[in-house]
């Protein structure tokens, strides 16, 4: 895994968690990852990419999607995406549950950092489950 890329509508999230990783508790963990934080121009994607383009694109970067639920409506949806291409090779996308949240929790925004970044670490075990929720 090289990357993570938040969707984007969750960017200021995001950028939360990053800052969480960066401070003293964890940023020696965080750069032991040495992973980039994508954006959408990063991997060639508009902000009207489909859901399926940016699954795919993540993949092909060896990239994490980070993403706040998503519908399942239609072939393009994310889950249909999922369920149509993954593969046990493919890398999951970590959905964070309750974005709003951790705006206004500092604690719960924490606690999703912590998860967030334990499966980071531990990416090769994930590989294949297709979505990771979080919290």
């Amino acid at each position: 895994m090289k990357g993570i890329l938040p969707d984007n509508d969750i960017h200021g999230y995001v950028s939360f968690l990053v800052r969480i990783w960066q401070s003293n508790a964890w940023r020696e963990v965080w750069d032991s990852l040495a992973l980039n934080v994508y954006t959408f121009d990063d991997l060639g994607l508009s902000l009207e990419a489909t859901d399926s383009e940016i699954w795919h694109a993540c993949q092909a970067a060896a990239a994490v999607l980070v993403t706040a639920n998503r519908n399942d409506d239609g072939a393009e949806s994310l889950a249909a995406t999922i369920r149509a291409h993954g593969l046990a090779t493919s890398l999951p996308v970590i959905t964070l549950a309750n974005v709003k949240r951790m705006h206004k929790d500092r604690a719960y925004a924490k606690g999703v950092a912590e998860r967030a970044l334990e499966r980071l670490l531990d990416i090769e075990n994930y590989r294949g489950v297709g979505r990771i929720y979080l919290p």
